[in-house]
């Protein structure tokens, strides 16, 4: 099968430095030099649309601009990618969350994806008004996916939840197609919502044998429930024609961290609610030493940045290689980014995808027909 890549939009800025931010952590302040302005972003957008991403994901929390009114406008700057909206299933109704995403598919020409992200982090949700603790904002995810797909099959929903109520919803018109959800967590709860509703479960980019436990652990859950899920994964990439490039490039990035600033935001992640975080700073433990915590997986970003904190670093066949890797692990889709967002993605785009052609594993989701790129050969 063809596997599916998706870039990212930085809605919190963008630099030739990391640009950190999330999970309770404000972005750094340091390397900010291009502002997340729709010029900007659709740059990236139209750049990851011509490469054959095939959609790019857009974060949500108080760090960045919010991701439904940005990728409403930069759909109408692109014409095929579609877009991983993250939000949290706590900030809106389940009714009008539904209408809006058929809204959104009927504007876009059905281009929308759903990141649902529960939220890890007590303190940021109660600034949004949200007094849950983290197990019942997952129990209150599971209501809200099962409201809105009612919805979307056309259905009048009546559910009297522990956190959610509706009387005689329903939607005047269902999306088309219905989008497809995305969903990730770590912890058990999270496991068993996953299991339920969500069509892609998504892992960070943790070393292949903790993917392989993980991806095994949701797909016995999932087959309880009479269910097959698809497995993707969120990683970042350094890749360069030769493997000295790309690793010089992670070390430039390391020497730009300011040792105060990792501090900062290593005592902030510290205390994250979130398992998969906790499962991230456990990589690297806060130190700059050996980082490689895998062939090819630099755990570097995650000093600085919450959330998905490491990296596939090398050479093109390299970075391919690690791809593959993952592939036979049962991994289908890859939602990849890198910095500075532009330039990364060209890096990656012409000179992985073309390899991962040559072994069949990839084809341009519009320019199927053979060029002169699909011609280069694996180890070449």
């Amino acid at each position: 099968m063809s596997l599916t890549f998706h870039w990212f939009l930085p809605t919190n800025g963008d630099s030739r430095h990391v640009v950190g931010g999330g999970h309770g952590t404000p972005a750094t302040s340091f390397g900010r030099d291009r502002p997340p302005t729709i010029a900007y972003l659709s740059q990236i957008a139209r750049a990851a649309e011509d490469l054959g991403f095939v959609g790019a994901l857009t974060p949500t929390g108080a760090w960045c601009e919010d991701a439904w009114l940005t990728t409403a406008m930069i759909s109408q700057q692109t014409e095929r990618l579609k877009f991983l909206v993250a939000f949290r299933p706590g900030f809106v109704s389940p009714t009008l969350a539904a209408q809006m995403a058929s809204t959104f598919q009927r504007q876009s020409g059905g281009r929308l994806l759903l990141n649902v992200v529960t939220g890890g982090e007590g303190q940021e949700q109660r600034g949004y008004g949200d007094f849950l603790d983290k197990d019942d904002r997952y129990r209150r995810t599971g209501e809200f996916l099962e409201i809105v797909r009612e919805l979307w099959d056309g259905k009048t929903v009546d559910l009297h939840g522990e956190h959610l109520r509706v009387e005689k919803a329903r939607l005047t018109r269902v999306p088309d197609p219905v989008p497809e959800v995305y969903f990730g967590g770590s912890s058990t709860v999270a496991g068993e919502i996953a299991a339920r509703h969500a069509d892609v479960y998504l892992t960070w980019g943790e070393p292949p044998a903790q993917v392989a436990e993980k991806i095994a652990w949701i797909r016995g859950l999932a087959a309880g429930q009479g269910r097959t899920l698809r497995f993707g994964i969120r990683l970042h990439v350094i890749t360069r024609d030769t493997a000295e490039q790309a690793w010089a490039e992670a070390r430039r990035l390391l020497d730009g961290f300011d040792p105060e600033t990792v501090r900062a935001v290593q005592t902030g992640l510290a205390r994250s609610e979130s398992e998969g975080q906790r499962r991230m700073l456990a990589l690297h433990g806060g130190s700059r030493d050996d980082l490689e915590i895998a062939p090819n997986l630099w755990a570097g970003i995650g000093l600085v940045r919450g959330g998905a904190g490491t990296a596939l670093v090398g050479s093109h066949d390299d970075v391919a290689e690690r791809i593959v890797e993952y592939h036979r692990l049962g991994i289908d889709e890859f939602v990849l980014s890198g910095y500075p967002h532009l330039e990364e993605a060209y890096w990656f785009g012409e000179g992985v995808l073309p390899r991962l052609g040559a072994r069949g594993l990839w084809t341009h989701p519009v320019r199927q027909e053979t060029d002169a790129t699909s011609q280069i050969p694996f180890g070449g």
